[in-house]
């Protein structure tokens, strides 16, 4: 590009008015921390609340397990899966039972079985099918290698470790996009709450200096 401004495509790499907003979020939607108890057995929690994350279409829920070492509770916020209930007691680790909510490595769950918040490395506590509505599904296992194949929301196939682990069911707050935003303002408040990235000028309704696209009328 020899002359022009730099375009919205490549200001947004830099930051400044393009970062998330993120004061109002109520933090990262992990799985525990993997220690002993979930490598060895299970630990048992229980659903204290389910609560709304801003920019985000996916409900939480904060679950609250005791402490393995200290007499207090270990809060933690899991991205709630569909069926998921306040006072509901949710179990982790590889004795787990298959039920949904629940949290197993994925090399224990049967083929078929539908999975969110997968991780892609052991202990990363979880990186796959984590928005709402979304769910990969387990397709097969390799006892040799211990790996697991499954298919992402994408539709794309990915083989992870055995001991990867994933929540049992579909994420909550499912069937968002099939409602239209119908105007621009409920476009404006569901952008503003994320990033800003709306409105977006269309290149071709620039002029020469600002897109590749702009001018030519005459």
């Amino acid at each position: 590009k020899e002359m022009g401004r730099i375009i919205r495509a490549q200001r947004k790499g830099r930051g400044g008015i393009f970062k998330a907003r993120v004061h109002h979020r109520k933090g990262a939607a992990k799985l525990r921390a993997l220690d002993y108890g979930e490598r060895h057995g299970f630990v048992r929690g229980y659903v204290k609340d389910i609560i709304h994350d801003p920019g985000r279409g996916a409900p939480l829920a904060r679950v609250v397990f005791k402490h393995a070492y200290r007499p207090k509770q270990q809060k933690e916020l899991f991205i709630a899966a569909e069926g998921t209930y306040t006072g509901q007691f949710v179990y982790c680790g590889t004795k787990a039972s298959l039920a949904i909510g629940n949290v197993l490595p994925v090399g224990g769950m049967p083929e078929g079985t539908i999975v969110c918040n997968v991780e892609l490395i052991v202990g990363d506590r979880g990186r796959f099918a984590r928005t709402s509505g979304n769910y990969a599904t387990i397709i097969s296992h390799n006892a040799d290698t211990k790996r697991t194949r499954i298919k992402l929301p994408s539709g794309a196939k990915k083989t992870i470790p055995s001991a990867c682990r994933a929540t049992v069911g579909i994420v909550a707050g499912g069937g968002r996009i099939d409602k239209p935003l119908l105007k621009a303002g409920n476009a404006f408040y569901k952008y503003r709450a994320k990033t800003n990235r709306w409105p977006v000028v269309r290149g071709v309704a620039m002029n020469p200096v600002d897109h590749p696209h702009g001018g030519g009328n005459h």
